[in-house]
């Protein structure tokens, strides 16, 4: 992830205005109501997206231009070429916000290509290139183990699953989204860009050409320890049905202590270039941790993003939440 809530507030002013204290305060849904029994959907299988998930860590800092970004790239392809009906890679070039051209790749693989009816699951690959959030080393990179590697390992294991047992009676698409968490550092002092983050969603949602969804999911930071998860502000704006939707699955599921119901701040995330230019309706899946007066974890942008902040229960809960969402259609 990205900006923090001060710069989504400029970011997205226009879509409805937060509380004068800055933030907005907790509001609780309603409880989900019982309904027809859920469908039977795979097992989702937390070792093996952990598994995944060090695998990405291993290459190091996947930040654009450098080897570890060409090489975990090349390993995330040919992984999702063993799980899906087909790959498409969508290579490109953006300007950063410091005018540095970025070779970015953004990586798409299919599952049911006879279905008119799609699912769109997203993550994104790349990792922060500044600790700007940190004490010490701010302009290293960071390893991004949940900033980035937790969201694509449960989408790889979701691909696994997918080419392994009765297809759902949608077709699944799932997009890798490249150059995220380039985004303007707080240290930086040229002018103030908005649109620094999420190069790679801003270039496919300007590229994708006929391509349509039913919905969307957007995973960013999803494998902390007892994370939480709010209904996130951006996604109640777009897409608010989805939300609850998604919500009152993972409760059913039982993973109520994860899922809360209580709408959070609006995020600057892939998701909004998603929905705001490619008209997708999608939601974001984001850890949801403001004791420090952030909306994410301490782990959040510094050097402590590592292996050591992965918990495989939360991966648990993610992985099959979505994976129900999707044999729910």
């Amino acid at each position: 992830m990205k900006n923090n809530f001060s710069i989504a507030v400029i970011a997205a002013f226009s879509l409805f205005i937060l509380s004068s204290c800055g933030e907005d305060k907790p509001k609780q849904d309603k409880q989900p109501q019982v309904s027809k029994p859920l469908v039977q959907a795979p097992l989702f299988n937390s070792d093996s997206a952990y598994k995944f998930i060090e695998q990405q860590v291993a290459f190091g800092p996947r930040v654009p231009n450098t080897p570890a970004h060409q090489k975990c790239g090349s390993f995330l392809i040919s992984k999702l070429q063993t799980f899906a009906d087909t790959i498409i890679v969508q290579e490109f070039q953006s300007k950063a916000f410091d005018g540095k051209m970025l070779n970015l790749k953004n990586i798409k693989a299919s599952f049911n290509l006879k279905a008119t009816k799609r699912i769109l699951l997203t993550s994104h690959w790349d990792s922060r290139p500044f600790a700007d959030q940190d004490s010490i080393n701010q302009k290293s990179p960071i390893l991004g183990a949940n900033d980035g590697a937790s969201g694509v390992g449960v989408l790889i294991e979701i691909a696994r699953l997918l080419s392994e047992n009765t297809k759902p009676n949608v077709g699944v698409d799932i997009i890798l989204f490249d150059g995220e968490d380039y985004g303007q550092p707080e240290f930086y002092q040229g002018d103030q860009q908005y649109d620094s983050w999420c190069l790679g969603s801003q270039y496919w949602a300007k590229n994708k050409g006929d391509y349509t969804a039913y919905f969307g999911i957007l995973l960013d930071m999803v494998g902390g320890k007892d994370a939480k998860f709010g209904m996130e502000g951006t996604s109640m704006v777009y897409a608010p049905s989805i939300v609850k939707k998604v919500w009152d699955i993972a409760n059913r599921l039982g993973f109520g202590k994860h899922f809360i119901y209580q709408e959070t701040a609006q995020i600057t995330d892939d998701h909004l270039y998603v929905n705001q230019i490619a008209k997708i309706p999608m939601i974001d899946i984001i850890e949801f941790e403001n004791s420090d007066g952030n909306y994410f974890g301490s782990y959040w942008h510094t050097h402590n993003d590592n292996m050591s902040v992965i918990d495989k229960n939360t991966l648990k809960a993610v992985g099959q939440t979505v994976l129900q969402t999707v044999y729910e259609e």
